[in-house]
């Protein structure tokens, strides 16, 4: 554990049942801490947690991990024991929590999990010093401004790409087994030592400019600057030059950003219903071009920089023109609407929030970690909580004011602590299984006979996907199955 005084980064990485983080769950997860000079602090920890009972996993993850529900069962702890261990152990104050991908989906993982869990699902990444980076927009910016001195990977198709597998691959870096959360842990900070050591500079540049307040002054001084994401195209290294448009709507700390590399003509002559239209995504249908509009959170590290700091060969190798950024800028400039549109646009996507949304359930709570901050009054009870026994946790369903809180109770109970349901918690534990396999039971068998279908599994990957289908076998009553 580091000292509470000196900042230290914590790199870590999860797998997990699926990919959506109100309803999947974390099977593993791993982690190292490293000094500021990425110096190995301690012991690595790797952990699996057991599923619970009322949770199906996505046959595509289990293909992916190779970890099957049996193992986290054998072998892993509840994930009541994990949060405390991360709570206690791992949350310490001044560290930096960093992953590849880490903010879009691993954080996530972890903010609901804590959620579930009766522990605050926001304070370990600002409380006491501590934050967040990701390596993935580091080495996205590094290629797109300062790419000498690393090799640079392409997939299969010839794009560029940064997953990390292909850039371990590429530059030779110890990276053994991917999709294993420890070996990508491992591979994390590999990468992120052959960018400090190569660019040295844009390393601590971006490493200073990852805080909430640091990107709120640095956009206050910016009506233009240089941003890399995922959502921008690889024929310009996710690179973008964006112009900000203004405040988000209907969030706070959040602008509206447009990509001065796209030509806007089209998207200014849109009413608020038409660009609305143009920004929705359509399955099986061609895609026109994207509306070049992006939200860019403050408190997610976007990774953003300097107009100055993409030198006239950067501009060439990226095939940036300085004329068409011009005059992309003077036709935003003469249309002064544009920015209310977008609002408007906004406001028509989200639609109005009905009263069915706002319904509290035992299926839809573990889903509403967004819905509202937790009263203060309630978070005290949550730390309460953890320190009564297993047999008094039913308690608390009647103490707490929040309607999410109340609901999570018997689940919480239930899937950590189910040796010590009484009967009639037991028979309520028995009716929420079954209704969340009546509801995910049909999906389930639709993916599992896509991914079953694929003639190129190997061997390993067909016993992982037998035993998935022999553990939601075990769960489901004969008279469900289809």
């Amino acid at each position: 554990m580091a000292p509470s005084n000196i900042s230290s980064f914590f790199f870590y990485d999860l797998e997990t049942s699926g990919i959506n983080p109100r309803s999947a769950r974390i099977m593993q997860f791993a982690g190292q801490r490293m000094d500021m000079d990425l110096n190995l602090i301690g012991q690595p920890y790797n952990i699996l947690i057991k599923l619970s009972e009322d949770i199906i996993p996505e046959p595509g993850a289990i293909l992916v991990t190779g970890i099957t529900p049996q193992q986290t069962l054998a072998d892993g702890i509840t994930e009541a024991e994990f949060f405390k261990i991360f709570t206690e152990e791992i949350a310490t104050p001044n560290t930096i929590f960093t992953g590849f991908n880490n903010i879009r989906f691993d954080d996530e993982f972890i903010r609901f999990g804590l959620y579930r869990n009766f522990y605050d699902a926001y304070e370990w990444q600002w409380k006491d010093g501590s934050s967040r980076w990701d390596i993935l927009d580091v080495s996205r910016m590094t290629r797109a401004l300062r790419p000498d001195g690393i090799k640079w990977p392409f997939a299969p198709d010839g794009k560029p790409t940064n997953r990390l597998e292909y850039l371990t691959s590429v530059n030779k870096l110890s990276h053994n087994n991917a999709h294993d959360a420890l070996s990508d842990v491992s591979a994390t900070i590999e990468v992120a030592k052959l960018i400090k050591q190569k660019q040295p500079k844009l390393f601590d540049y971006m490493l200073n400019l990852r805080g909430k307040r640091d990107i709120k002054d640095f956009v206050a001084k910016s009506k233009e600057f240089l941003y890399v994401s995922g959502k921008y195209s690889s024929d310009n290294e996710k690179l973008a030059v964006v112009q900000n448009l203004g405040n988000h709507p209907a969030k706070n700390d959040v602008i509206l950003v447009y990509d001065l590399l796209i030509d806007p003509t089209d998207f200014i002559k849109m009413s608020p219903g038409e660009l609305a239209e143009a920004w929705k995504y359509k399955k099986d249908q061609p895609q026109p071009q994207r509306v070049p509009i992006k939200t860019m959170q403050f408190n997610r590290c976007p990774a953003v920089g300097p107009l100055n700091a993409l030198l006239p060969e950067d501009k060439k190798r990226l095939k940036i023109d300085d004329k068409h950024i011009a005059r992309h800028r003077e036709l935003l400039k003469s249309s002064p609407d544009f920015y209310t549109i977008v609002c408007n646009a906004i406001e028509i996507l989200n639609g109005p929030k009905t009263q069915q949304e706002m319904v509290i359930d035992n299926l839809t709570v573990d889903e509403k970690l967004y819905d509202g901050f937790i009263s203060d009054q309630d978070k005290k009870l949550t730390m309460d909580l953890h320190k009564v026994s297993p047999q008094k946790l039913s308690d608390y369903k009647q103490k707490f004011k929040d309607p999410r809180l109340k609901a999570l109770v018997p689940l919480f109970k239930a899937r950590n602590f189910s040796k010590d349901l009484n009967n009639e918690e037991r028979e309520v534990w028995e009716s929420h299984k079954a209704s969340v396999y009546l509801k995910n039971l049909p999906t389930f068998v639709k993916q599992f006979e896509q991914v079953m279908s694929d003639t190129k599994l190997t061997k390993e990957q067909r016993y992982s996907l037998e035993e998935l289908k022999m553990y939601v076998e075990s769960l489901i009553p004969p008279e469900l199955y289809i």
